[in-house]
């Protein structure tokens, strides 16, 4: 048993606050991302944000202004994310495909990971949030 007669039962009380509180409070952080150079301001973004397991956090859709979007993340534990986007243009909430497979919108991934044969590796995408940023990027067309 601990001997508490040199220290009151009030400070012995704060004192354990401070120590659990200290176990508890954790930063949040915010994430601003921003996607420049967006082929016309038809349609929405639609983004999904990913954990470092590859588990969704928020999803997005967001308006375009100006042939630019800036979506706010905010509330954010420190640790890795990634996300993916799309440049939904006639706004049915999918990319469109030609016949071969091609995507005929734009889209793109954290980090501006270049999308060969599929998308990249989950492991080129990741960022590390351990303060609060911005992250730019653009999105690809190919046709």
């Amino acid at each position: 048993m601990i001997n508490t007669g040199f220290i009151k039962p009030s400070l012995l009380l704060i004192l354990i606050s401070i120590f659990l509180m200290s176990f508890i409070s954790t930063e949040r952080y915010t994430l601003t991302i921003e996607i420049n150079n967006i082929r016309n301001s038809n349609g929405k973004i639609l983004l999904e944000l990913n954990d470092g397991n590859e588990k969704r956090v928020k999803a997005f859709n967001q308006d375009i202004i100006g042939n630019k979007c800036i979506i706010i993340v905010s509330d954010l534990l420190p640790g890795k994310y990634s996300f993916q986007y799309i440049h939904d243009e006639n706004n049915n909430k999918e990319i469109d495909l030609n016949w071969i497979g091609i995507p005929k919108e734009g889209y793109g991934f954290s980090n501006n990971a270049k999308a060969t044969k599929g998308p990249p590796d989950f492991i080129e995408t990741i960022i590390e949030l351990n303060s609060s940023l911005t992250h730019k990027c653009q999105p690809s067309y190919l046709l």
